[in-house]
């Protein structure tokens, strides 16, 4: 019995269904994932954050490899490539939040800065938040839009699509994507409001 292993899904199973209950997500569309020893375990492909349970994630290989019979999301490359690009990112989340996409449909000045700082939590968590070249979901031409987007930041928001955080571990993870999706929530409301920034 591998009790860290037991741990970080109970965690995971929990995030997923308060993400569920707070309407962060709906049907089968988010994705989560972490590092455990080499491999990576993430959702299965088609899984329900609602009804999430533990037997719902893949095992993934170093080399690729699928370990056992759950089939891993379509969108493992995106997790893969964050954990390859910061050493100490151990979990991602991808959801489709509701004002995080609504901002990602939006045309911004700065790509590489996209969430106004009205507040100075987001940062404090994720650092600044990157936009993404519109991909359709699980395509090549997704993969390459956001290998050539990563950056030190571990926030980025895929354009017309939500957001995908990396952190040192799923609860991290996941208040870090709170945090942005508040960010965003606040944002969206502020546009075209004269509000003040916090100046750095």
């Amino acid at each position: 019995m591998d009790d860290v292993l037991d741990k970080k899904l109970e965690d995971a199973v929990w995030i997923a269904r308060t993400l569920s209950a707070t309407g962060k997500v709906t049907g089968s569309t988010a994705n989560m994932s972490f590092r455990h020893g080499k491999s990576i375990f993430i959702t299965g492909t088609g899984t329900s954050f609602s009804r999430l349970c533990p037997e719902d994630f893949a095992e993934v290989s170093p080399e690729g490899d699928v370990m056992g019979p759950v089939k891993p999301s379509k969108e493992l490359t995106l997790h893969s490539m964050l954990y390859s690009n910061d050493d100490s990112i151990q979990a991602v989340i991808h959801t489709h939040s509701f004002y995080s996409t609504l901002w990602s449909c939006l045309e911004h000045p700065d790509a590489s800065d996209v969430i106004p700082e009205y507040t100075p939590y987001l940062k404090m968590k994720l650092g600044r938040i990157v936009l993404v070249p519109y991909g359709k979901p699980g395509s090549s031409e997704l993969f390459a839009f956001f290998r050539d987007s990563l950056t030190e930041t571990k926030g980025y928001l895929l354009q017309n699509h939500g957001p995908i955080v990396g952190h040192s571990d799923l609860l991290s993870a996941y208040y870090a994507l709170e945090e942005l999706e508040e960010s965003a929530r606040i944002a969206w409301h502020l546009r075209g409001e004269q509000a003040k920034r916090i100046q750095t």
